[in-house]
């Protein structure tokens, strides 16, 4: 490429005074590659012009020749096409765009670089380059000189060099001397030379004259010379005179520091020795009061309180480093080890019998509480015991195992009287249950002593509060052959009929008024026990220390059990686990009575189930609100499952009951039982589930109940041998759809309209079926009248058929004269008042679909004798209010 420059340089540029500075191979884009060459150029003359020229090789030979020159003034737009990639292609943007393709991306490069730079230099104009490196655009070209225009093309400086403004100057003051009448150049310069040497050999005898003054300078020196000498002599007496003086101050300086250190000493001694005093010294009547200080007074128990404090804070002091080895200290530290020892045995003992004295003092009171259904209330205890709870925390600090006896202590001790407290709680509430029953009523029992109503309950205590055994024959209603749909069927229910005349709502209420109270009385007693034990034993504050150890385990060993190095606990638990262990051991009994309490409550009645379960969600999500992982929210939890176990074994044993129904072939169906009990159970369940929490659950039972009933209802209705099948659907389905819209069930609305189908379905059946007998004969002739037109025969030509002219139709009307029709329609009316039970009261509504039908049936009737046998004045023998007046009298009379 330098071979090709320089050639172009001496063939194409040098006879047009130009410079090439730059040059690049190229060839256009997207067509026939046809290589070229881009050069940047700028001319000898001034003003300098910056072309860029194109140039090609001439086909004719090897020279080359200029093709298209442009001014750089006239250019807009420099594109490189990618300023990161390597891109060969560029574009120029002239009066148009010029797509170009170098040979090489560093030939590329190196002529945008040079054009940017002599834009810089000489024209300064707004030329965009975009997508170009940074790198290739550097700072401006700054003016001077030596500055070279393409990356520094020394030929160029050494051919043209510009002059700067004092050199201007010049020749022009020396141009006017001459009157700018050069005309011969070599004389110039001669004359020139010789002003030169002129000027040289004045400079020359300047100099020499100023040798004198020199010579007076050099004599000036010497005397500084010898000023400086006499100076350093005095100085060296000086120092010598002050370095005794400085021996002096070094003794003094070292006395000092002697002193000084002394002093330093004494102070740090004096220190050590206030801070041991301070802070290792106990007061006499801190001693005094940890030694024999009274635990029984509230002013005796705030003394201990602060001596123990006292006494901590200085078994805890920080000693600084070599306090441990002094004599003195270590005799301190024994002294409070000792007096911490015997002060944790004296707390810990003291409220050992505190303990067992609340025990025995609280078994006095139980007797005034076994009548009542109520729960001895603990608060003076706790209140008493809470003066102890910062020596508690104390104790917790210093003495961990003492602290960990007396947590066990107190829920040995504790258990002890509230399993106690508790059965005799649960007791009363069964006695209460049971034992106050009217005479004649289910489970109806002459009064007994409480002995032997505690010997019933306790039958129940050994199956962890489920019921075993064959359901109860006080339980189950047998199939009686009467009228009353009470007595011939069996209970829909296993255990306990929903039935009014065997179990009254007040016992129910008076149920759900105890199941309540003992809720009641159990969740402050839980909450007010879970409150003292965080405040008593400091498990608010502080992260609880407890053993990693299964429920399990500490429910069958009685103990929080953990291992210790050195008197430190080695597993750390959060309060929460050591709190709810605790209350697990002291309120051991809670679950198992309650759930002999619910299998109590479910023998009694299968339907207190739904009481139960409406109160013990109520109190599980209260208790979950208050805290999700307490004692008490997991107790009522795991209760609330069995609770939910009794409800769905009553609402399968209702379903059971339905598929094992018997209906009495002799008497009519009516409304079949468990029709009538679901209405009881649903309005019975809407009241009690009101705003409840566990409405789902009465949901997807109602679902399980309905479909259940739904299906049993068919069932029978197919088993059916003296009532119709369509009365049984139409009697059923109605009473179930009035049940539906009355209650207002919203799960249930698909089902509801279900129902109002079924019932309008089997209604429209029956009277179609009960109507073709009161005029038989007719319905038999006007059937073959319509078959013969469905063979083909017109309506006109029918009354030529032998057997359906106009005599045999005559004859068939006359055999239903209006006193005939009125008799049929009167056994119809008997026939259907048989078919039909009194409770749902259908007849009317059966009887006034029929005469609809029967007058659907004449006006059919008279159309095809008017079609038929048009003109022959045939007509029925009665008339529409004929019938009307014949079903009202026949109504009327039943």
């Amino acid at each position: 490429m330098t071979a090709i420059k320089h050639a172009l340089q001496r063939d194409i540029f040098t006879p047009n005074d130009e410079r090439l500075l730059s040059i690049v191979n190229v060839c256009k884009a997207g067509k026939k590659k046809r290589n070229c060459f881009l050069c940047a150029t700028v001319t000898t003359e001034r003003p300098v012009q910056v072309n860029v020229v194109k140039v090609k090789k001439s086909d004719k030979g090897d020279f080359y020749k200029r093709q298209t020159a442009w001014a750089l003034r006239d250019l807009a737009v420099v594109d490189a096409k990618d300023a990161v990639k390597e891109n060969p292609e560029f574009d120029l943007h002239f009066d148009k765009v010029y797509k170009w393709v170098a040979s090489s991306t560093v030939e590329k490069n190196t002529f945008i670089s040079c054009i940017w730079k002599l834009n810089q230099r000489y024209l300064r104009k707004k030329i965009d380059f975009i997508n170009v490196s940074s790198q290739l655009l550097e700072e401006s070209v700054p003016s001077g000189e030596n500055q070279s225009v393409a990356g520094g093309d020394e030929e160029a400086v050494d051919e043209y060099q510009e002059l700067n403004a004092r050199e201007e100057q010049d020749i022009e003051i020396m141009m006017e001397g001459c009157e700018y009448a050069i005309s011969n150049a070599e004389a110039f310069a001669e004359k020139l030379s010789r002003e030169l040497q002129v000027l040289d050999g004045a400079n020359i005898q300047s100099i020499m004259a100023s040798e004198k003054q020199v010579n007076i300078l050099m004599k000036l020196l010497d005397e500084a010379l010898k000023e400086v000498d006499q100076i350093e002599l005095k100085l060296s007496s000086y120092e010598e005179m002050l370095q005794s003086v400085k021996e002096q101050m070094d003794q003094i300086s070292e006395s000092n520091h002697l002193i000084h250190l002394s002093n330093t000493n004494n102070v740090k001694l004096l220190s050590e020795i206030e801070f041991l005093v301070n802070h290792m010294d106990l007061a006499k009547g801190h001693i005094k009061a940890l030694q024999e200080g009274d635990l029984t007074s509230s002013r005796g128990i705030e003394a201990c309180t602060n001596a123990a404090d006292a006494l901590l804070q200085c078994m805890n002091v920080a000693l600084r480093p070599g306090h441990d080895m002094l004599h003195a200290v270590k005799q301190q530290q024994q002294r409070f080890s000792d007096l911490r020892e015997q002060f944790a045995r004296r707390l810990a003992s003291h409220l050992n019998s505190v303990f067992v004295q609340q025990g025995h003092d609280q078994s006095s009171t139980l007797a005034q509480h076994s009548v009542e259904l109520t729960l001895p209330n603990h608060h003076p205890f706790h209140r008493d015991l809470l003066r102890y709870a910062k020596l508690m925390e104390w104790l917790k600090n210093t003495d961990y195992g003492k602290y960990e006896g007396l947590t066990k202590n107190y829920m040995d001790y504790l258990s002890r009287l509230y399993e106690r407290e508790i059965k005799d709680f649960f007791e009363v509430a069964k006695i209460k249950m049971t034992g106050t029953t009217r005479e004649g009523k289910k489970f109806a029992t002459l009064p007994r002593k409480e002995s032997a109503v505690k010997q019933e309950t306790e039958s129940l205590h050994g199956s962890s509060g489920k019921l075993t055994g064959s359901t109860s024959s006080l339980n189950k209603l047998s199939v009686q052959s009467s009228g009353n749909r009470r007595s011939q069927s069996s209970s829909l229910l296993d255990m306990g009929n929903m039935s009014a005349s065997d179990l009254d709502v007040a016992d129910r209420t008076k149920f759900d008024k105890i199941f309540e109270q003992v809720l009641s009385e159990l969740e402050p007693l839980c909450l007010a026990e879970q409150d003292f034990i965080s405040k008593f034993f400091k498990l608010q504050q502080h992260q609880s220390i407890s053993g990693t150890t299964n429920e399990a385990e500490e429910m069958d060993g009685g103990t929080l059990s953990r291992s210790y190095t050195s008197g430190v606990p080695q597993t750390v638990s959060s309060e929460k686990d050591m709190i709810r262990q605790m209350m697990t051991k002291i309120f051991r009994c809670i679950e198992p009575e309650l759930n002999n309490l619910i299998a109590l409550g479910d023998k009694i009645d299968s339907f207190n189930s739904l009481y139960m379960l409406v109160k013990m969600s109520h109190h599980v999500w209260t208790a979950q609100n208050v805290d999700p992982a307490s004692f008490l929210s997991t107790t009522l939890g795991n209760v609330l499952v069995t609770v939910k176990r009794n409800f769905d074994k009553c609402i399968s044993n209702q379903m059971k009951q339905m598929d094992e129904v018997k209906i009495s072939k002799k008497s009519k169906v009516g409304i079949l039982p468990f029709v009538a009990e679901f209405e009881e159970f649903a309005a019975l369940a809407e009241s009690i589930f009101k705003n409840a929490e566990r409405r789902g659950d009465l949901d997807k039972a109602y679902i399980k109940l309905i479909r259940a009933v739904f299906v049993s209802v068919e069932k029978v209705a197919n088993e059916s041998q003296k009532t119709p099948r369509d009365v049984v659907m139409m009697e059923n389905f109605h009473h179930i759809f009035a049940t539906l819209s009355r209650l207002k069930i919203s799960c249930l609305e698909a089902e509801k309209k279900e129902a109002k189908q079924k019932y309008t379905d089997h209604l429209q059946s029956y009277v179609i079926y009960s109507l073709g007998q009161p005029l038989e004969k007719l319905n038999h002739f006007f059937e073959g009248v319509e078959a013969r037109v469905a063979q083909g025969i017109r309506e006109e030509e029918v009354s030529y058929q032998l057997a359906f002219n106009k005599q045999e139709l005559r004859k068939v009307i006359k055999e239903y004269p209006g006193k005939e029709v009125k008799k049929g329609l009167d056994n119809l009316y008997k026939k259907v008042d048989k078919h039909l039970c009194e409770e749902e009261n259908l007849l009317q509504v059966v009887w006034h679909s029929m005469q609809d039908e029967f007058i659907r049936q004449y006006k059919h009737f008279e159309g095809l004798i008017a079609r038929c046998y048009p003109g022959s004045g045939i007509t029925m023998e009665f008339t529409i209010q004929d019938i009307l007046d014949y079903c009202s009298s026949i109504a009327q009379s039943h």
